[in-house]
């Protein structure tokens, strides 16, 4: 069975918006180099559409990119993704997949399926794995940034507190701060 890993962008206020961190070839290459350690990405259908909407242009070479971004949009296209949506069923990027089973039971199907593991990306649907206590590990690129603004990290709120390990922390040469924690069971 795979670890399932939580890793996003977020500011020293918990912002989680994706245009509020700081977008270049380290933080990319990150977040690449986890893509690269994992066997398959989940999202919720919001972030998978805004996904969408960019990367396989960036991947076909529709739009103009510098190489590392370049490097993660291939990497992304050719990489098994698995959308939970209760509205959309379609999903027609490449490699794409619909969970369509009760949530419990379709990450766990996924997690057992993907000894490489599973690299969730979505602030919401993280909420809702963590509740049913289906994270294993958190990946957080923390920016030196108050955004004053949301979304952010776990808004609905949790029912108890996560007590966590931590894995390593190093810091980039843009002033963030890749923090590894792993999930005291």
């Amino acid at each position: 069975m795979g670890l399932l890993t939580f890793s996003i962008n977020v500011t020293l206020d918990g912002c989680i918006d994706h245009e509020a961190g700081i977008a270049d070839d380290e933080t990319h290459a990150f977040f690449t180099r986890l893509m690269d350690e994992s066997g398959a990405m989940l999202w919720g259908r919001i972030t998978y559409e805004m996904m969408e909407s960019y990367w396989p242009a960036v991947a076909r070479g529709d739009v103009e990119a510098p190489p590392a971004i370049r490097e993660w949009a291939v990497k992304l296209d050719a990489k098994p993704k698995y959308v939970v949506s209760s509205t959309r069923k379609d999903f027609s990027w490449t490699n794409s997949h619909h969970i369509a089973d009760d949530l419990r039971t379709g990450v766990q199907r996924l997690k057992d399926a993907t000894p490489a593991g599973v690299l969730l990306g979505s602030g919401k649907l993280a909420t809702e794995l963590d509740r049913l206590d289906l994270i294993d590990e958190y990946q957080f690129l923390v920016h030196p940034r108050i955004a004053g603004h949301g979304p952010t990290l776990y808004r609905g709120g949790l029912p108890s507190t996560r007590r966590l390990e931590l894995v390593s922390a190093k810091p980039l040469r843009n002033g963030a701060v890749a923090i590894h924690y792993r999930r005291e069971r």
